[in-house]
Protein backbone atom coordinates (compact mmCIF):
# COMPACT_ATOMS: atom_id res chain seq x y z
CA UNK A 1 0.00 0.00 0.00
CA UNK A 2 1.28 3.03 -0.90
CA UNK A 3 2.44 5.82 1.93
CA UNK A 4 0.41 8.60 0.49
CA UNK A 5 -3.16 6.72 1.33
CA UNK A 6 -1.86 5.83 4.65
CA UNK A 7 -1.43 8.78 5.65
CA UNK A 8 -4.46 10.31 4.35
CA UNK A 9 -6.80 7.84 5.81
CA UNK A 10 -4.66 8.65 9.44
CA UNK A 11 -5.06 12.01 8.59
CA UNK A 12 -9.00 11.50 7.83
CA UNK A 13 -9.61 9.42 10.92
CA UNK A 14 -8.06 11.89 13.11
CA UNK A 15 -10.20 14.55 11.68
CA UNK A 16 -13.62 12.55 12.42
CA UNK A 17 -12.31 12.15 15.42
CA UNK A 18 -11.40 15.72 16.45
CA UNK A 19 -14.72 16.99 14.94
CA UNK A 20 -16.68 14.20 17.36
CA UNK A 21 -14.69 15.37 20.41
CA UNK A 22 -15.54 19.01 19.53
CA UNK A 23 -19.24 18.37 18.75
CA UNK A 24 -19.62 16.09 21.94
CA UNK A 25 -18.15 18.61 24.16
CA UNK A 26 -20.06 21.72 22.88
CA UNK A 27 -23.10 19.36 23.51
CA UNK A 28 -22.05 18.32 27.06
CA UNK A 29 -21.37 22.13 27.64
CA UNK A 30 -24.66 23.28 26.47
CA UNK A 31 -26.60 20.79 28.74
CA UNK A 32 -24.29 21.35 31.43
CA UNK A 33 -25.68 25.11 31.20
CA UNK A 34 -29.14 24.32 30.97
CA UNK A 35 -28.89 22.72 33.96
CA UNK A 36 -27.16 25.55 35.88
CA UNK A 37 -29.69 28.04 35.03
CA UNK A 38 -32.79 25.90 35.79
CA UNK A 39 -31.13 24.26 39.18
CA UNK A 40 -30.55 28.38 40.29
CA UNK A 41 -34.12 28.16 40.64
CA UNK A 42 -35.44 24.75 40.79
CA UNK A 43 -33.97 23.86 43.90
CA UNK A 44 -35.97 25.72 45.93
CA UNK A 45 -39.41 24.61 44.41
CA UNK A 46 -38.11 20.99 44.38
CA UNK A 47 -36.17 20.62 47.87
CA UNK A 48 -38.82 22.14 50.23
CA UNK A 49 -38.55 20.31 53.16
CA UNK A 50 -37.06 23.13 55.54
CA UNK A 51 -37.52 26.24 53.45
CA UNK A 52 -40.65 28.31 54.08
CA UNK A 53 -43.84 28.54 52.21
CA UNK A 54 -46.79 30.48 51.67
CA UNK A 55 -48.48 32.93 49.18
CA UNK A 56 -47.78 36.02 47.29
CA UNK A 57 -50.84 38.59 45.99
CA UNK A 58 -49.00 40.12 43.51
CA UNK A 59 -49.88 43.86 43.96
CA UNK A 60 -47.51 45.55 41.40
CA UNK A 61 -44.80 44.46 38.23
CA UNK A 62 -41.80 46.60 37.05
CA UNK A 63 -39.87 45.09 34.22
CA UNK A 64 -37.97 42.71 35.59
CA UNK A 65 -40.12 42.05 38.76
CA UNK A 66 -43.19 41.77 40.58
CA UNK A 67 -43.97 42.42 44.26
CA UNK A 68 -46.67 41.79 47.23
CA UNK A 69 -47.58 40.83 50.23
CA UNK A 70 -46.38 37.50 51.33
CA UNK A 71 -48.46 35.32 53.94
CA UNK A 72 -47.46 31.97 55.31
CA UNK A 73 -48.49 28.90 54.90
CA UNK A 74 -45.80 26.34 56.87
CA UNK A 75 -45.17 26.49 60.20
CA UNK A 76 -42.31 29.04 61.68
CA UNK A 77 -42.95 31.34 58.20
CA UNK A 78 -43.48 34.68 58.94
CA UNK A 79 -45.65 37.14 56.79
CA UNK A 80 -43.87 40.08 54.79
CA UNK A 81 -45.46 43.16 53.78
CA UNK A 82 -42.93 43.35 50.62
CA UNK A 83 -41.66 40.01 48.67
CA UNK A 84 -40.42 40.32 44.84
CA UNK A 85 -40.79 37.66 42.41
CA UNK A 86 -39.64 37.70 38.82
CA UNK A 87 -41.63 39.15 36.62
CA UNK A 88 -42.21 36.49 33.74
CA UNK A 89 -45.18 34.35 31.82
CA UNK A 90 -45.66 32.95 35.05
CA UNK A 91 -47.08 36.14 36.87
CA UNK A 92 -49.89 37.89 36.16
CA UNK A 93 -50.51 41.24 38.66
CA UNK A 94 -53.52 40.42 40.66
CA UNK A 95 -52.74 37.09 40.97
CA UNK A 96 -52.33 35.06 44.09
CA UNK A 97 -49.43 32.35 43.65
CA UNK A 98 -47.92 29.88 46.05
CA UNK A 99 -44.22 30.39 46.59
CA UNK A 100 -41.36 29.57 48.58
CA UNK A 101 -38.92 31.97 50.04
CA UNK A 102 -35.33 31.94 48.78
CA UNK A 103 -33.13 31.78 52.44
CA UNK A 104 -31.62 35.10 53.54
CA UNK A 105 -33.67 37.27 51.07
CA UNK A 106 -36.90 38.53 50.35
CA UNK A 107 -36.91 36.94 47.02
CA UNK A 108 -39.80 33.96 46.89
CA UNK A 109 -40.11 31.33 43.57
CA UNK A 110 -43.11 29.81 42.49
CA UNK A 111 -43.71 26.67 44.23
CA UNK A 112 -46.12 23.33 42.75
CA UNK A 113 -46.36 22.14 39.25
CA UNK A 114 -46.45 25.52 37.85
CA UNK A 115 -43.22 26.48 39.32
CA UNK A 116 -41.14 22.95 38.84
CA UNK A 117 -42.06 22.99 35.23
CA UNK A 118 -41.25 26.53 34.86
CA UNK A 119 -38.05 26.46 36.91
CA UNK A 120 -36.69 23.52 34.54
CA UNK A 121 -37.65 25.35 31.19
CA UNK A 122 -34.00 26.36 30.19
CA UNK A 123 -33.14 22.56 30.55
CA UNK A 124 -35.97 22.38 27.48
CA UNK A 125 -33.97 25.16 25.21
CA UNK A 126 -30.70 23.27 26.02
CA UNK A 127 -31.87 20.12 25.34
CA UNK A 128 -33.63 21.34 21.96
CA UNK A 129 -30.29 22.95 20.82
CA UNK A 130 -27.64 20.22 21.81
CA UNK A 131 -30.59 18.16 19.46
CA UNK A 132 -29.12 20.30 16.74
CA UNK A 133 -25.34 19.62 17.59
CA UNK A 134 -25.68 15.61 18.03
CA UNK A 135 -27.47 15.46 15.12
CA UNK A 136 -26.12 17.40 12.86
CA UNK A 137 -22.33 17.89 14.79
CA UNK A 138 -22.32 13.87 16.02
CA UNK A 139 -24.72 11.87 13.10
CA UNK A 140 -26.69 10.74 16.07
CA UNK A 141 -30.45 11.29 14.66
CA UNK A 142 -32.22 8.88 16.93
CA UNK A 143 -30.90 10.52 20.11
CA UNK A 144 -31.63 13.74 18.94
CA UNK A 145 -34.95 13.02 17.93
CA UNK A 146 -35.38 11.93 21.87
CA UNK A 147 -33.69 15.40 23.25
CA UNK A 148 -35.91 17.17 20.67
CA UNK A 149 -38.56 15.81 21.87
CA UNK A 150 -38.02 15.91 25.88
CA UNK A 151 -36.81 19.90 25.53
CA UNK A 152 -40.23 20.21 22.95
CA UNK A 153 -42.54 18.20 26.07
CA UNK A 154 -40.88 20.36 28.99
CA UNK A 155 -41.50 23.35 27.30
CA UNK A 156 -44.76 22.52 26.29
CA UNK A 157 -45.96 21.09 29.71
CA UNK A 158 -44.56 24.59 31.72
CA UNK A 159 -46.55 26.99 28.96
CA UNK A 160 -49.84 24.67 29.68
CA UNK A 161 -49.74 24.84 33.36
CA UNK A 162 -48.97 27.92 33.79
Amino acid sequence: MPTAVVSTQGAFTVLRFGRLAAMGVIAALILIAGVWASWSSAQYVMLTKGRESGTIEVTGCGADTCTGPYAPISAGSQARKRVVIENSAAVADGETYTVVMKPGSSEVVRSGPAGILYSWVPLGGALLLASVVVAGGLGRTRAAWVMAGSGFALITAAFLVI
